[in-house]
């Protein structure tokens, strides 16, 4: 038999279908770990090659998609990912072998499941040693190429072939997943992607899976416009519908081979399907692949890439601190930077919050911080509180945003409208999952974390989206980012490196209680050159301070500060004693830090301003 590629010069060559689908649809409840199936039950992963084989496809993929180690983690596989992958790799052969048919196996490579850099906290180098693993097996399996499929994220997808490059040279196919407009699902568009997997030493480069035929060819005629290379295509057989409580594609086989000759005609040379394709749909997609001659001139070993259409811009120049904002301006030239913080109102009425914003400006706040949290109730969005503030106060506002509760689209949207509304100063977070609230059941996002939030914000000062797309005129973010000095110090100082090679300007802890705690972690935090606003929590009883000292995570209160408030009589000497020992905290730091944000238990904006006093 030819090599893969050389098998490609010769003829259109057909992929199979969807092993998840068939799996299912012999009785595997879809919460299993498919992978798995490669030791528990192999003579069912057989039996599904063996269909797709019979329908006439020339190339099956392993049932190895998931079975990276983070993925396997999930399922308690985490130390079985050789043996998975490998086991994977010889029953596609054995299925190969048993048919008596020449086919091509494929080592088929999915995402981790989890946000890498500069979007997450997995770092490229630990990506690449996952695919690397989990690659290395499947040569070991004498895989004849790879298929990396489904992937969303340029930075990923280029972590997992530089993992096969590092083991082998076996063709790589490496595949995005695009939205119906044909950008990736991070927004990357086709005329950027296919290029760069090329670059990056892609074999032959397409798409699969998220979409249905028709609008994956657009996609594909889009990719034809700026490669000369063999292309590849696997749709979906149509978006799934509800049909009486079950998820059913409803593409035809008839329907899907029209397509594979369209694919054919725009260049692609290995046809398949994903989601939903059976093999009857592969049966007819083979039939119409066998009655078309191959295309002309196009050459995966030769491939050559020319100048996109829409190629990226360069990215723009940030603006220093000081051009952003009066807060920036103040951090830059020394000045220490007083800020209260202001709890978004129960309700769509917000004149009660706007009132309390203009008793801050009045007793000389620099900043109005607005907390973005999972509170009780209906509450107003942190951000058009924020607006207001700023609209009605005349008062910069130092906007804290979450990632908990937005996808990295939504974030990026988010983000843009902010700065259309004259919101400058962010201070970003990966945010909580707590149980509180109205709706205990609500669940969370976490598309990215506070790392990944920061460079999404960097590069919108540079004037580029999450894909690299210019969006015109740069934004001007102030960006600043948490940090506990009461954790541990190696991990926190190693995220806060992250955080300010992604572009953080300045920090706010967490509330600091001890004063020695929070000068060894100065101590070891300064040559990072980054100026440390120290978060100020007035205790408001001693029930209070008993639930910060032992309930909340990452919080250190001295037995002594617990103490003093227990010895308090009444409610009213227990919060007068809260904000003495704030105050006492205040006048410690002043000298070392840059400024301090105030907490504002229960909404005791007076509280705060007692505080506020010392400096």
């Amino acid at each position: 038999m030819k090599p893969f590629l050389a098998a490609l010069d010769d003829r259109v060559l057909v992929c199979d279908g969807a092993m998840g689908t068939m799996l299912y649809a012999k009785g595997v409840f879809i919460n299993r770990c498919f992978e798995s199936l490669n030791q528990t039950q192999p003579d069912l992963v057989v039996a599904v090659h063996g269909d797709y084989l019979k329908a006439g496809a020339d190339v099956i993929e392993t049932n190895t998609f998931g079975a990276n180690r983070m993925k396997l983690r999930g399922f308690g596989l985490g130390d079985q990912v050789r043996d998975i992958n490998l086991a994977g790799a010889t029953l596609a052969r054995r299925a190969v072998e048993k048919s008596g048919q020449p086919a091509y196996v494929a080592g088929a490579i999915g995402p981790l499941g989890v946000r890498i850099e500069p979007w997450g906290k997995t770092g490229i180098d630990e990506a690449e040693a996952m695919f690397r693993e989990q690659a290395q097996a499947l040569v070991d399996g004498q895989v004849d190429l790879f298929i990396l499929e489904t992937f969303r994220d340029l930075n990923e997808i280029g972590a997992a072939i530089a993992a096969v490059r590092s083991v082998c040279d076996l063709p790589i196919v490496a595949q995005m997943t695009t939205e119906e407009d044909g950008a990736s699902l991070d927004g990357a568009p086709p005329e950027q992607f296919a290029p760069d997997l090329i670059a990056r030493g892609a074999s032959i480069v397409g798409v699969n899976c998220s979409v249905g035929p028709a609008p994956m060819l657009e996609t594909i005629e889009r990719i034809s416009e700026v490669t000369n290379g063999w292309l590849s295509a696997q749709p979906n057989a149509g978006k799934p519908r509800d049909i009486e409580g079950r998820n059913l594609y409803l593409c035809s086989p008839e329907y899907m081979a029209s397509y594979a000759r369209r694919f054919i005609a725009s260049g692609v040379r290995l046809v398949g399907g994903c989601c939903g394709t059976t093999p009857e749909h592969i049966r007819q997609m083979a039939l119409a692949a066998k009655s078309l001659a191959p295309g002309l001139a196009r050459h995966a070993g030769t491939a050559e890439v020319r100048t996109p259409v829409a190629s990226q811009p360069n990215a723009r120049p940030s603006l220093p601190r000081e051009a952003k904002s009066s807060m920036g301006r103040k951090l830059a030239n020394g000045s220490f930077v007083r800020a209260i913080e202001l709890v978004p109102p129960r309700g769509h009425s917000a004149s009660a919050a706007l009132a309390d914003a203009s008793r801050l400006v009045q007793r000389g706040v620099d900043v109005v911080t607005i907390p973005d949290g999972p509170r009780s109730g209906a509450r107003m969005s942190a951000l058009s509180l924020a607006v207001l503030v700023q609209q009605h106060a005349a008062v910069e506002v130092l906007l804290q945003y979450s990632c908990r509760d937005r996808n990295l689209l939504g974030i990026q949207s988010d983000l843009l409208g902010a700065h259309a509304m004259g919101v400058r100063n962010l201070l970003g977070i990966t945010g909580d999952v707590r149980k509180l609230g109205d709706i205990p059941d609500a669940t969370a996002v976490f598309d990215v974390d506070s790392i990944g939030l920061t460079n999404v914000i960097t590069r919108l000062n540079h004037g580029l989206d999450i894909s690299g797309q210019s969006i015109g005129e740069p934004t001007s973010f102030h960006t600043g980012v948490m940090v506990n000095p009461s954790r541990d110090l190696d991990q926190e100082l190693r995220r806060l490196e992250f955080k300010i090679e992604a572009g953080a300007e300045f920090a706010v802890t967490r509330p600091v209680f001890d004063v020695p705690t929070f000068e060894r972690f100065l101590e070891r935090v300064s040559p990072l050159g980054v100026p440390i606003i120290v978060g100020i929590w007035p205790f408001e009883s001693a029930l209070n301070a008993e639930f910060m000292a032992n309930e909340v995570p990452g919080v250190t209160v001295p037995e002594a500060i617990v103490e003093r408030m227990r010895r308090t009589t009444s409610a009213e000497a227990a919060a007068a004693e809260g904000v003495a020992v704030a105050r006492e905290l205040v006048a410690a730091i002043k000298g070392m830090a840059a400024g301090v944000q105030i907490s504002t238990p229960s909404g005791r904006l007076d509280a705060a301003l007692d505080v506020l006093d010392v400096v």
